[in-house]
């Protein structure tokens, strides 16, 4: 049934968000940023294409996620892994010196927030019972 929605279903949409996230940008520099950054580089119809299908999937992440979590739910999330890293660097397992760390982590946690925006309508459904006027079939 296609309106089955399982862990595996979770991290399918984990995956392609941390793709989305970490192919846009990404400290590294193997990124469409790092790409559009390195010297001598002329921008033409790839770049031009693939920019333009990282922008597509941009605003179906982010247009899904606030209509299904709202400002309050995205923000939320976002304080959520902001203290979990302040926790992280307040234990010692980072520090404020490792932004090369800190940045993938923050970039990963922005994944988990695109991921559980996609997710929400069969994340509320399974807690409570509640159905989105969209998932009624006629």
């Amino acid at each position: 049934m296609a309106k089955d929605f399982t862990t595996g279903s979770f991290i399918a949409r984990w995956g392609f968000a941390a793709v989305l996230v970490l192919g846009t940008y990404n400290p590294s520099g193997y990124s469409y940023i790092g790409w559009l950054m390195t010297e001598n580089v002329t921008f033409g119809p790839v770049l031009a294409i693939v920019g333009l299908v990282l922008l597509i999937a941009w605003i179906i992440y982010l247009r899904t996620t606030f209509l299904s979590m709202g400002w309050l739910g995205i923000s939320l999330g976002a304080a959520l892994f902001a203290a979990i890293i302040w926790l992280l660097v307040d234990i010692g397992w980072l520090t404020l010196d490792s932004t090369g760390i800190i940045a993938y982590l923050a970039l990963l946690l922005l994944s988990i927030i695109l991921a559980t925006g996609m997710s929400w309508s069969h994340i509320r459904r399974r807690l409570t019972g509640q159905v989105d006027v969209d998932d009624v079939e006629g």
